[in-house]
């Protein structure tokens, strides 16, 4: 036997509560607008909900997007105390050769055999793009650039990066040096959820080293779309390239594109990639963990009901004008017979909507159910036979 009770739109009496990247999502990308990246993808940060991918899990050249990992390697060692923001490293006379003005490429115009600290880096990574910061940090922290790579590449297997090779500390183009858009994705939000004093970088405009002023190269955070972050990228393989959040309301969505034509596409694409995923689409909270979402009849127990609970926050996104025809289903094969025990899972929540896969959440009983004795049991077997009430 099956109950099945379905209701239509948004449930406005549920509580709203977070769930992690990836936790609860409809399975696929939600809708679609085309794209002139060669790769893309573009999520809710909180949901975990895809709403556009385009060879998301390509494995391609990621240029300076991926000094995200130095950073987030940068961030840790903050974190944990072995490193202080006013801490200094020197700079060596390699750092200063393959990142400087020399070496043609971004840079910090650092000054070799000088001291520079650890705040002044993370500016002239992050604003600057500087090649010069990120082998003076990989230096610093791991004796090589070499090494340091290693140890990019270990620890970004720990978060999810399990798609991505690490060869140097600054995106410089070398074959075996990839990540796939999903990767760089799972990397932004770390660094967004897990080190959110140190965030606020992402969006200063300009920074001035050397009395050198340069500006922020991320197009996006000079407009009114809510961007704050993170990292612009480019080789002549890898083309142009963005990692980018931007919020509006209490949303948050991840972008990343590559393979752009040029500086200009970078910074139209991406707005409009952006501006289209937080205008047409919305969360939406539906249960709150520990919730009761139904009871389902029980066989032989000492109650006729069972409550039926669910253990996780669910909140989903979906696009706007999908939101009404939204359906939640209980199922459950029953009556369920007695004994039950609290916490065993009995039932599932389906959660459907136009263009998703099905969303399913175990659901489990909310309390023990004791079976009844021999005289009730024979009782509601007669009572079964004689009125076909199997409750």
């Amino acid at each position: 036997m099956t109950l099945d009770k379905k209701f239509s739109g948004f449930v406005s009496s549920l509580l709203v509560a977070s769930v992690l990247f990836g936790a609860l999502s409809f399975g696929g990308p939600a809708a679609a607008i085309e794209t002139t990246a060669r790769e893309a993808i573009l999520i809710d940060i909180e949901t975990g909900e895809t709403l556009l991918e385009k060879g998301a899990d390509n494995l391609m050249p990621p240029a300076s997007m991926s000094k995200l990992m130095t950073l987030y390697i940068l961030f840790q060692r903050l974190r944990d105390g072995s490193l202080k923001m006013d801490d200094t490293f020197t700079v060596s006379e390699g750092a200063w050769r393959r990142g400087g003005a020399k070496s043609g490429s971004s840079t910090m115009f650092l000054v070799p055999k000088k001291k520079v600290a650890v705040e002044d880096l993370i500016r002239g990574i992050i604003v600057q793009s500087g090649n010069d910061a990120c082998i003076v940090v990989a230096e610093g922290l791991a004796g090589s650039e070499e090494a340091f790579a290693e140890e990019m590449t270990a620890q970004g297997k720990e978060i999810g990066l399990t798609n991505s090779t690490f060869k140097n500390a600054t995106g410089w183009p070398h074959p075996e040096h990839r990540m796939t858009p999903r990767d760089l994705a799972i990397l932004a939000k770390r660094i967004i959820i897990d080190f959110p004093e140190y965030y606020k970088y992402f969006k200063e405009s300009e920074f001035t080293y050397n009395r050198i002023r340069q500006h922020n190269r991320n197009p996006l955070i000079y407009k009114n779309i809510g961007a704050d972050g993170l990292k612009t990228g480019h080789t002549q393989e890898s083309g142009y390239g963005l990692t980018a959040s931007a919020t509006r309301g209490d949303r948050r969505l991840i972008l990343v594109v590559n393979g752009l034509a040029s500086k200009k596409a970078r910074t139209v694409e991406p707005e409009r990639m952006l501006v289209w995923g937080l205008r047409e689409f919305n969360n939406y909270a539906l249960f709150k963990a520990g919730e009761q979402v139904d009871t389902a009849s029980v066989w032989l127990g000492k109650s006729k009901t069972v409550p039926l609970m669910i253990t996780r926050d669910v909140k989903i996104t979906l696009p706007r004008k999908s939101r009404k025809k939204m359906k939640v289903s209980v199922s459950f094969s029953g009556p369920i017979p007695a004994p039950i025990i609290e916490g065993t899972e009995i039932a599932k929540l389906t959660i459907t909507a136009p263009g998703r896969e099905p969303m399913e959440i175990p659901l489990i009983a909310g309390s023990d159910v004791e079976q009844l004795g021999l005289i009730g049991r024979l009782g509601a077997a007669l009572e079964s036979i004689v009125w076909g009430n199997a409750g």
